[in-house]
């Protein structure tokens, strides 16, 4: 039956917009490109104590290093427009050091964190609840995605594994990795890692827009979405909610991962990636916790996702691998769109009726054994 979309959707989609136009904003604004000194900075590490007291016993009395005049500044928290466009003059920039400090100590720490207590918690889960019951096979098909689709989707999905995965080499590489396989080869996988996750990622980003604008039509909230919130879409009873082409959790999955971190992803990846449009190392730093910070957001969520889809729900992986579901597979799990698909009101691609109003032809039926 056809479902009436809730009227707090637009809402959230403008308070998405919203966050994203402020990043964007944010990242782009000219006064985070612009020369904005820091005069009351003072020496907080090691490197600048040293190069201070050195300057105070010195014999030959010149323009501080704090001072413009001296040609030698390291007394600039994260700003050099003051003292030319070049880094040339700059001895120690401080934002490096407390981006380097945070980058490797709490950051890292965090994110470590979240993504090893996500599959533990999602095995721990799979342990003392299971995946969903399978589904007897009734042998009629039904098509569910097509060869678009799946391709948009699968490109997708193994261009951000290789992010990932290079991704948390370079995070992580320098204390996992190193200490075990010594400088000479950790150096090869290090460099292999970076161009990867450099070229990998503006591809990633085409296959995000392309994904958006796949699967964005379905993925609109219903009313009978907040029904499968409410029962916890099934996952602990095992008693799944009527559902459309999308249940509610896909949904979200699509909208603040795929969508709103994806944005994140693809808005910092650039700036990180192509450092020759005037960016100040401030804002390479702020967009480098970001970076950090959403992938680990993103790969954890991933997890789930990849979870739900392969062992939390028999049946799911083989609907993007081979683009048909079983009919009582649909029908335990996608109800409504099953409905839809036997009425001729489906309007997902692979059941789209014809301009000519002809209705599609119908699922073939497997003949009897011989």
């Amino acid at each position: 039956m056809p479902t009436t979309p809730l009227r707090s959707s637009p809402g959230a989609m403008r308070a998405s917009l919203v966050l994203i136009v402020a990043l964007v904003f944010a990242l782009l604004l000219p006064s985070a490109w612009a020369g904005v000194p820091n005069k009351d900075a003072k020496a907080a590490y090691a490197e600048e104590q040293t190069m201070l007291q050195i300057e105070g016993d010195s014999v030959v009395r010149e323009p501080g290093k704090g001072q413009a005049s001296s040609g030698r500044v390291h007394m600039d928290r994260h700003f050099l427009g003051q003292y030319g466009a070049t880094e040339a003059n700059v001895i120690v920039q401080r934002g490096g050091n407390t981006w380097r400090h945070l980058r490797n100590g709490p950051l890292a720490s965090i994110a470590g964190f979240i993504l090893l207590a996500v599959p533990l918690l999602i095995f721990v889960f799979y342990k003392a609840v299971g995946g969903a019951k399978e589904v007897p096979a009734s042998g009629r098909r039904i098509k569910r995605f097509t060869a678009w689709e799946r391709h948009v989707h699968w490109a997708t999905a193994y261009s951000f594994i290789a992010l990932a995965i290079t991704g948390i080499i370079i995070m992580y590489g320098k204390k996992i990795m190193l200490p075990w396989m010594g400088h000479d080869l950790f150096s090869w996988f290090a460099i292999i890692s970076k161009y990867l996750h450099n070229f990998v990622g503006p591809l990633f980003i085409v296959c995000s827009i392309l994904m958006f604008i796949t699967f964005v039509r379905r993925n609109f909230f219903h009313r009978q979405d907040w029904q499968w919130v409410k029962q916890g879409g099934g996952l602990v009873s095992h008693k799944h909610p009527p559902a459309g082409f999308f249940n509610a959790g896909e949904k979200a999955w699509f909208w603040l991962g795929v969508t709103l971190l994806g944005i994140l992803m693809s808005i910092t990846g650039l700036v990180l990636d192509f450092v020759t449009f005037g960016q100040t190392r401030y804002v390479l730093q702020v967009a480098n916790f970001l970076h950090v910070a959403g992938a680990a957001l993103y790969i954890a969520a991933a997890m789930g996702h990849i979870y739900i889809g392969t062992w939390g729900t028999p049946g799911a992986y083989q609907a993007m691998r081979e683009g048909s579901v079983d009919e009582n597979w649909a029908a335990a799990h996608h109800s409504l769109w099953l409905e839809q698909v036997k009425n001729g009101t489906a309007t997902d691609p692979a059941h789209r009726p014809h301009p000519d109003g002809k209705p599609p032809r119908p699922a073939p039926r497997p003949g009897p054994a011989h």
